[in-house]
């Protein structure tokens, strides 16, 4: 166990050492399970959101993307259930009032070691705020089904969106009528929400800011079995695609009862995190819930028409969810790890663990490092025009400070799958020594063709 551990306090310590991951607002003392990505961490949250629109937007046909507002007419959540249903129990301490998810609190408060609890009470996870100058929170004003009542202009209490899935439900009928899709097709948003979590933790596992990868993805209702294996087959080619360990990854069958309010199948891909195995992705069957939902409450017809057979029909839905900030620390968690007694192919004599992190070459946050061997200016010169050359395609890292070897090691902590070294001979020879993270093998390459030669490495 005490293994484990260290693997999740030594991820967390790479995180925060090399600026993948820092505490937010630390220098007032942060607050509570809020975090920020530093340059080596936007790079890549932005990698992994790149390769997942590439995977499910870009390379398909079926599905279209949007980007939806995070405060929404609160009339949609009335509709969607989550002012009703979006809840989770809540118990707290009567000795030391913290509070915790019924269902997942141990025998006793991990705070002070009371056994004696309030009854569990239902708390809405979704965050209250007043839109206008206005503060104050009157009732949801009353809508006519079809008539046209005038834009909700504020007033009264909004909510911070808790999922991105009810811009593409709301935005169903502009959708097909705009991209002309036909059944099935899939809708697909990369986009923050929102959700006042009672015990958030395990560093960015559980936050009550994140961001959805999701996907809406409209069907007839025959064909729902086979659409859902489908898109669990594609869950399980991206668990591939981005260098999750196969191995930690088990697809668990959520029973009735403990399903959404909304889901008809839910099957989640959980992970064998260092604190457990927890929910990674999700996959549900939220059959027609949600557009029969606002058929019914904004009174617009939000059916589909089929252009062949005339059948006029709700469709069906099928929801992939992706989140990236879990994404990312399963990533960080499968990629790390330690050499012992060091492998630098330098002549130095390494006798501490050295770090690599396998990163996939394209969630790598730094694809390609330059490092003249020598800070002398004839060796400097060409380095750096080298590097504004690979700058043009990839995001690059230019180093000079500390020995070779050094340096080789600060790049394999950070997942550069490729070190460029700039020697004299390359003055002569106009070649240069590429390193290979994971092979360690050194080719000579011409100066001249690197482009060439590392595009058909990130082919």
């Amino acid at each position: 166990m005490r293994e484990k551990t260290d693997l999740m306090d030594n991820v967390v310590n790479l995180a925060k050492r090399r600026g993948f991951v820092f505490p937010g607002s630390e220098i007032y003392g942060g607050l509570a399970n809020s975090w920020d990505y530093g340059p080596l961490g936007v790079e890549l949250k932005n990698n992994i959101k790149k390769l997942w629109w590439k995977m499910f937007v870009q390379e398909r046909e079926d599905v279209v993307g949007v980007d939806g507002a995070v405060i929404m007419n609160p009339r949609v959540w009335e509709a969607s259930g989550h002012l009703k249903e979006f809840s989770d129990p809540l118990v707290e301490c009567k000795k030391c009032h913290m509070r915790y998810r019924a269902d997942q609190l141990g025998d006793k408060c991990e705070n002070c070691g009371s056994k004696d609890f309030t009854q569990a009470r239902q708390f809405n996870m979704m965050f209250k705020t007043n839109l206008g100058p206005v503060e104050h929170t009157p009732p949801i004003p009353p809508f006519k089904g079809g008539e046209r009542e005038g834009v909700f202009l504020g007033g009264g209490v909004v909510y911070l969106r808790p999922e991105t899935a009810q811009t593409m439900f709301t935005d169903f009928k502009q959708i097909l009528e705009t991209s002309r899709m036909k059944l099935p097709f899939g809708v697909a948003q990369i986009g923050r929400s929102f959700r006042n979590e009672i015990t958030p933790g395990n560093f960015i596992f559980r936050t009550r800011e994140f961001e959805i990868m999701e996907i809406e993805y409209f069907i007839h209702e025959k064909d729902w079995k086979k659409q859902f294996e489908h898109w669990l087959a594609e869950q399980k080619k991206w668990i591939k695609a981005c260098g999750i360990d196969e191995k930690k990854v088990e697809y668990v069958e959520i029973p009735d009862g403990e399903r959404a309010h909304y889901s008809k199948r839910t099957v989640d891909t959980e992970f064998r995190y260092p604190f457990g195995q927890k929910e990674l992705y999700g996959l549900a069957y939220r059959t027609d819930f949600d557009l029969r939902n606002h058929e019914q409450a904004s009174g617009k017809n939000l059916k589909y028409k089929d252009p062949v057979s005339s059948e006029e029909f709700l469709p069906h839905v099928i929801e992939p969810t992706w989140g990236v900030e879990r994404t990312v620390l399963a990533v960080l968690l499968s990629a790390y790890e330690e050499v012992k007694g060091g492998r630098t192919t330098t002549t130095e004599a390494v006798k501490e663990e050295e770090i690599v992190l396998r990163l996939p070459k394209e969630l790598a946050p730094v694809k390609i490092a330059v490092l003249p061997l020598s800070r002398k200016e004839e060796l400097i010169k060409p380095s750096v025009k080298i590097l504004h050359d690979l700058q043009q395609h990839w995001m690059c890292q230019y180093d000079e400070t500390g020995s070779i070897g050094k340096r080789y090691r600060r790049q394999d902590e950070i997942g550069t799958p490729f070190c460029v070294t700039v020697d004299f001979d390359s003055l002569e020879d106009k070649k240069v020594t590429v390193r290979d993270r994971d092979t360690m093998k050194q080719d000579r390459i011409k100066i001249a063709e690197l482009v060439d030669y590392f595009k058909d490495k990130y082919a």
